[in-house]
């Protein structure tokens, strides 16, 4: 695996690009003198969080031959502000599934997902509180 970042202007703006010639911008907060050019860093992280658990959840119910028809995931996050670095302190995912799921399947899904599947998680839940929810709409 391979990412490489290139510079866009003089101040925070990165443009990271994979093997496969994908990008994605990257840009400071604000209050340091980011543009809204792109991602914060620490948003990337909740964004990898969210695909590689989505992923995973979604591997598992197919495995599970569960009619699983659209999944939206929602995140919210805080930090501690009070510490340098500021860390992710609690991190809330909820996932909104579409479909006549069994509420069993879904909740072993979710287990496997958070407890052995998704290797975003299992780096961010060494130093943060990783908590997940669901709502099945049939």
């Amino acid at each position: 695996m391979e990412i490489n970042l290139v510079r866009k202007n003089k101040k925070f703006h990165f443009e990271a690009e994979n093997t496969e010639g994908q990008t994605v911008g990257i840009d400071a907060n604000p209050a340091i003198g980011g543009e809204g050019k792109g991602f914060r860093p620490m948003e990337m992280l909740l964004v990898g969080l969210g695909g590689c658990s989505g992923i995973d959840m979604i591997n598992v119910l197919t495995k599970q031959k569960e009619p699983l028809e659209d999944v939206k995931i929602k995140i919210n996050a805080t930090r501690k502000d009070n510490e340098v670095p500021a860390i992710f302190d609690v991190i809330n995912i909820h996932f909104d599934l579409y479909g006549a799921l069994s509420v069993q399947k879904v909740e072993r899904a979710l287990d496997l997902t958070f407890e052995k599947y998704c290797s975003v998680s299992n780096i961010i839940g060494r130093s943060a509180t990783i908590e997940f929810s669901y709502a099945i709409h049939a």
